[in-house]
């Protein structure tokens, strides 16, 4: 049976750090560091993780329809918040796919992602419904690291079942081997990463072919019919050196989007995937490559269908959409990097009421509110008694999902006493297109572009709170504002 992708979306945080400014910021140190100076890196919002890049990532493939069966949501990430909690479970409450589904955390190797394609694709070929792929990574790094000037945060997400979809899987292979390029230990908060020559010579070199050259034998094609080459490395031309070697042409190879915006550690891979279909054309080979303690390979045909697909944002989109940001003790700061005296109002204390989070799971991680069956009023959140005067109706009210509902900005306020960690803290009324008004938080302002009143507004999935005491942090869905570009 045939297997395939049917949709692919991304998310890249807005915000890009210039490189220049992170290398002046080490030069009194680490000198060197200038000749890696050269673009940006995403940057993550300090309420963004890798489970609110993921719910971005899937929304953009899955586009406003709801009504998706999936047999499961696999998350793959290096990053997870949360160590026992699934943090997939998390995704799929926040898009509202139900319980009937398995859901999967994939994580410990940079090949997590490709890994939970391939056991996505695994599945898919006995399954009725198609699989969600999400992976994600935000990573921390030492400061004046090479990690911190090449990494960048961001994510990808795919849709796979039975049938071509818009690529047709091929051919695949894992190469397997404990090869050891860095690590990061169980009470680490940073990789410890070895000499690049020696990753270079003895593993991208040695290890990525073997797998490579089995997909494709697979898949009964040979490197010269490969018109898209995909390798997430950052160390320079180490991909066309592969495709050299596997006789693979020059011009086939893709990006890294090392200039724009990083690698995205565990999701780049994928996020390198999804660049090549928004780019590729129908018939066209691509070759999709990792490396983790060994390599996975992936050979896809892109068919006709994807002439006629859905286009989300996706990653040329979100490429588009940066802001850059100069000001690097804010990466430290939205990272944790740096220990910051954030005040008395920074201390109240976070906790969240457990029995509280489950009783409400669907207002506060889906964004359900109601709609009133008998006159079609809609409203955040629901009530016992329909909000519009003229109605009054009591037990009412359906569920209504919001999370797709363009808004307008009805009000806001920015406010500098109450605590923000990028102040001043943006809140106020939304007022959505079909009905219905939330008083929430904003994010992802622009400080010269600001708010104004009736600009547009989408909703985001975010991280609410953190509480730092006991290790939890809440998530909600804020306003971001869609400037006109």
């Amino acid at each position: 049976m045939s297997v395939g992708i049917h949709a692919f979306g991304a998310h890249v945080p807005q915000l890009r750090l210039e490189r220049s400014a992170i290398a002046a910021a080490h030069a009194w140190w680490n000198p060197g560091l200038i000749g890696m100076a050269k673009g940006q890196r995403a940057m993550a919002n300090w309420d963004e993780d890798a489970v609110t890049m993921a719910v971005e990532a899937a929304r953009d493939c899955l586009g406003t329809d709801s009504g998706h069966a999936l047999a499961g949501v696999y998350l793959a990430s290096t990053t997870m918040p949360f160590q026992d909690r699934q943090n997939s479970g998390v995704v799929a409450e926040a898009l509202s796919l139900g319980p009937d589904l398995l859901t999967l955390d994939m994580s410990g190797s940079q090949r997590a992602g490709t890994s939970a394609l391939t056991a996505a694709l695994q599945t898919a070929r006995g399954a009725d419904s198609p699989i969600l792929i999400v992976a994600a990574d935000k990573r921390r790094a030492r400061a004046s690291s090479s990690i911190e000037m090449t990494s960048g945060d961001g994510a990808a997400a795919l849709l796979v079942g039975p049938g071509c979809g818009v690529a047709q899987l091929l051919g695949r292979h894992t190469h397997a081997v404990d090869f050891v390029d860095h690590y990061r230990g169980q009470d680490n908060e940073f990789d410890y990463v070895w000499e690049e020559r020696w990753t270079r010579d003895e593993g991208y070199m040695k290890l990525v072919p073997i797998s490579a050259e089995a997909a494709m034998n697979e898949a009964g094609v040979t490197g010269t019919d490969i018109d898209h080459f995909c390798f997430p490395a950052a160390m320079r031309r180490v991909a066309g050196m592969l495709a050299k070697k596997m006789g693979i042409a020059e011009d086939s190879v893709r990006s890294n989007l090392h200039p724009e915006m990083g690698e995205a550690g565990a999701a780049h891979a994928m996020v390198m995937l999804v660049h090549a279909l928004e780019a590729a054309n129908p018939g066209e080979l691509i070759l999709v490559t990792s490396f983790g303690q060994g390599s996975d390979a992936l050979v896809f045909e892109v068919t006709d269908a994807i002439k006629n697909m859905r286009r989300g944002r996706g990653v040329t989109g979100c490429l588009s959409a940066g802001r850059m940001e100069n000001n690097y003790m804010r990466y430290l700061a939205f990272n944790d990097l740096i220990e910051l005296d954030r005040g008395l109002r920074a201390e109240v204390d976070k906790q969240t009421g457990m029995t509280t989070l489950y009783r409400n799971k669907d207002m506060i991680l889906s964004l359900f509110g109601g709609k009133c069956r008998t006159c079609g009023t809609l409203q955040f959140p629901k009530s016992n008694i329909c909000v519009n005067p003229n109605c009054g109706a009591t037990h009412s009210q359906d569920d209504h999902r919001f999370p797709d509902t363009m808004a307008k900005l009805n009000s806001f306020t920015a406010d500098r006493l109450t605590y923000s960690p990028d102040p001043p803290a943006y809140y106020g009324m939304v007022e959505f297109i079909e009905g219905g008004r939330a008083m929430i938080d904003f994010t992802d302002v622009d400080p010269v572009l600001g708010l104004e009143v009736g600009m547009d507004m989408r909703m985001v999935f975010r991280v609410k709170d953190y509480d730092m005491m006991r290790g939890f942090r809440r998530y909600f869905w804020k306003a971001a504002p869609v400037y006109k570009v």
